[in-house]
C-alpha cells in the first residue's frame, strides 16, 4: 500500500525512531509499503518517520540510478564505519523539489538486520552510500537540510510550510465533495 510521505518540518521527521524487537509480517509489511511508496514517489530510499512510522526501517534501491543494486532492507541499521569525503547534490521525498550539495562520507559499512530479520552487513560506495546516510540521518531526526546554512534552511522551510497548506487545503476540497452519509448503519 503506498503511503503518504509526511513533508518537513512535520515534527515526526525530528523524533528519534525506536529499534525494531524482532521482524515479523507486521515489520515486512510496513517495508513493503515503504518500498511501495518510494517507488511511486520516484525516490531511492526511504525510512519509516518519512511515513509517519517511528521504527528503524529504511528502504533503498539506488538501482536506477547506480548499475548493479537492488532493493535493499535496513532493520535497525547502524553505520559501524566511514571513509572518505564527497559532496553530493541531495533531494529528499520529504521535502519535494529541492536539492543541494551535502558533504557525506565516500564509503560506508553499516550493520542490519534483512527482510526475514537475519544480520548482514553491507559496505556501501557512491549513490548507495549516500543513501544509506541520508536515511540513516532521518532514524535520528535529522533531515538533509540540517546540513546546511540556516539562511538556506529558512528559505526552505518557508516554501515547505507553504506546500503542506496547499496540500491541507486540497484535502479539505476534496472532502467536500465526498458523498455524505445521512445516517450510520
Amino acid at each position: 500500500m503506498v503511503r503518504e510521505i509526511v513533508i518537513w518540518p512535520d515534527p515526526v521527521l525530528k523524533e528519534v525512531a525506536k529499534p525494531v524487537d524482532r521482524v515479523d509480517d507486521t515489520i515486512r509489511r510496513l517495508l513493503d509499503d515503504m518500498a511501495e511508496s518510494m517507488y511511486a514517489a520516484d525516490g531511492v530510499g526511504l525510512a519509516a518517520p518519512q511515513i509517519a512510522e517511528r521504527r528503524r526501517l529504511i528502504v533503498i534501491d539506488t538501482s536506477p540510478r547506480q548499475e548493479g543494486q537492488r532493493l535493499i532492507h535496513l532493520v535497525n541499521p547502524e553505520i559501524v564505519k566511514l571513509e572518505g569525503e564527497t559532496t553530493y547534490t541531495e533531494g529528499c521525498l520529504s521535502i519535494p523539489g529541492e536539492a543541494e550539495d551535502v558533504e557525506r562520507a565516500a564509503k560506508v559499512w553499516v550493520r542490519a538486520l534483512d527482510y526475514h530479520g537475519k544480520p548482514f552487513e553491507l559496505e556501501a560506495d557512491g549513490l548507495l552510500a549516500i543513501a544509506v546516510q541520508h536515511e540513516t540521518d532521518h532514524l535520528n531526526g535529522i533531515v538533509f537540510v540540517d546540513h546546511l546554512s540556516s539562511l538556506k534552511r529558512e528559505l526552505i522551510r518557508k516554501r515547505m510550510k507553504k506546500l503542506q497548506a496547499e496540500r491541507a487545503a486540497e484535502r479539505a476540497e476534496a472532502l467536500k465533495g465526498a458523498p455524505k452519509h445521512e445516517r450510520a448503519l
